[in-house]
């Protein structure tokens, strides 16, 4: 039992170091109100 908990864990741990990588090569990427971001998305016919 034991050894799911702990595979869960480094499943989520793992999940999570790769979401931070994803943050830090885009943290210098311009910020764009959601709003802006929605619209965007209609007009490209992706919403």
């Amino acid at each position: 039992m034991s050894d799911m908990v702990n595979d869960a864990v480094k499943a989520a741990l793992a999940e999570d170091v790769a979401d931070l990588e994803a943050f830090e090569e885009r943290r210098k990427e311009r910020s764009s109100p959601f709003e802006r971001f929605v619209n965007g998305m209609k007009r490209r016919g992706r919403l």
